[in-house]
């Protein structure tokens, strides 16, 4: 067994993982990456960055449909899903040689194998080659989330997958159920529909995008019932199987569908359960979550970055995350983490986009709430495009004499793109008299932000 000692090792490298090795490095401490997969985690790898690819390379077909309903285009586009694969493939390739020549140049020794605690200053890596230990002054355990399972809702890797074996098929399936309505779901029943696959998605909760107010929900239900989608939503799933050369899944009240496929996209766990984090008196939530502090410590010398603390499960949240960690280990911060608005987005064709808080969220907080809405029908650009439903809201709580905007989100064809605008307006606490500070450029999506924010409030 090998013996090597760092100033900071991080465990996991995806987005936080990653980011705060490099910072680390950057700051001049010697620092140690273990990741026991491909670097670059899940986001890179099985995640945002595959599905991003696959969705933006066949982006033109939605559009093309809606051109020739309008009859004002004919003809057909089809994509070849194995070629795409291929090319998908090769970026992640590219992307992951260049992260580890990265790491390299900065001094960053990257460990291959499984990382569990020894004690508060030891970690035990499993590699290929044999066990070593590695000791440290500080640790950062980014190691992120895995899909969610369930008794009677595993995946199976043959008809019933999950998100991972889905990226990795070369043909589309007749027909695909998806359990989970939320953003994995949304994005991967968007992509394979684009292929002709006939798409059945199922939420226990009462609507779609679930994290989302309802309203936007709705909306994006109404436009995938349009497109042919078949849509369960408040109806709870007892068991989802591979049965003669099909997935079959049954409802809590008896009801059987089927299809060529399944997706099991309801939610993630935890990467923790292999760590031995009793080892280091770190502590976890009864779901598996690490229990972090003010400053994100899980013990006296160990952090929790990104999906594994169960703050907020998004790659920029973890970089975010890595990046106040490294100030705070190399004394250059110490305040406490009070992250700013958090952006957020569901990508595809009828995409969804927020920044800060939902209405429902400020409700439950006992303020007093308003919204302002504009329907994407009055938008020039989407007009043009032929995307005209869905709308933008701004969410605002009542402040002495003012209105104050906490949130802004919306649903529709290339919302995506006005996320970055709409959290610097959250963040900066935007008033009413704010609106017109700055100039929307004419003609463009973001008029939507403005109209949303000049439209008549509504008390909920």
């Amino acid at each position: 067994m090998t013996h090597e000692q760092y100033d900071l090792v991080v465990l996991g490298a995806g987005p936080g993982g990653s980011r705060a090795a490099l910072l680390a490095a950057q700051a001049g401490m010697t620092t140690a990456l273990v990741e026991q997969d491909d670097l670059g985690g899940t986001c890179l790898n099985w995640g945002c960055i595959p599905t991003k690819m696959l969705l933006g390379a066949t982006a033109s077909k939605p559009l093309l449909d809606i051109q020739r309903k309008q009859k004002s285009a004919t003809g057909e586009i089809n994509f070849s899903l194995n070629a795409l694969q291929q090319k998908k493939d090769r970026f992640i390739k590219g992307s992951r040689q260049a992260l580890g020549k990265q790491l390299k140049q900065a001094g960053i020794t990257v460990l291959t194998g499984t990382g569990s605690l020894a004690g508060p200053h030891e970690l035990e890596v499993a590699t290929a080659e044999g066990s070593q230990s590695v000791t440290f002054k500080k640790l950062i355990i980014a190691t992120g989330s895995t899909p969610a399972s369930f008794p009677g809702l595993q995946a199976d890797g043959d008809c019933v997958l999950d998100s991972s074996h889905i990226l990795s098929l070369t043909e589309a399936p007749e027909s695909l159920i998806i359990v989970g309505g939320g953003a994995i779901g949304l994005e991967i029943g968007d992509l394979f529909s684009r292929f002709g696959t006939q798409i059945t998605i199922v939420e226990a909760l009462p609507h779609l995008a679930p994290s989302e107010d309802a309203d936007i929900g709705e909306a994006l239900q109404k436009a995938l019932k349009r497109e042919g989608w078949t849509i369960h939503t408040g109806k709870r799933v007892s068991s989802l199987v591979t049965e003669s050369g099909n997935a079959k899944l049954t409802f809590e009240d008896g009801t059987e569908i089927t299809a060529a496929k399944a997706l099991m996209a309801a939610g993630r766990v935890p990467a923790s359960t292999t760590l031995q984090l009793d080892k280091a008196g770190v502590q976890i939530t009864s779901r598996g979550w690490i229990v972090t502090d003010n400053q994100l410590r899980a013990a006296g010398n160990i952090f929790a970055i990104g999906d594994v603390n169960g703050r907020t499960l998004l790659a920029h949240a973890a970089g975010h995350q890595a990046r106040y960690v490294v100030s705070v280990i190399s004394g250059k911060y110490e305040e406490d983490y009070l992250p700013p608005a958090m952006p957020s987005c569901v990508y595809g064709h009828m995409e969804v986009m927020r920044a800060g808080a939902t209405a429902k969220e400020l409700l439950e907080s006992g303020l007093d709430v308003f919204v302002s809405r504009a329907a994407l029908i009055a938008n020039p650009i989407a007009q043009s495009y032929g995307t005209t439903q869905g709308f933008v809201k701004a969410v605002w709580i009542k402040k002495e004499e003012s209105f104050e905007l906490r949130g802004m989100a919306a649903t529709g064809h290339g919302v995506s793109h006005l996320i970055g605008a709409a959290t610097i307006m959250v963040e900066q606490r935007w008033q009413q008299k704010n609106i017109h500070d700055i100039i929307y450029a004419h003609p463009t999506l973001d008029e939507a932000l403005e109209a949303a924010l000049s439209a008549p409030l509504e008390a909920l």
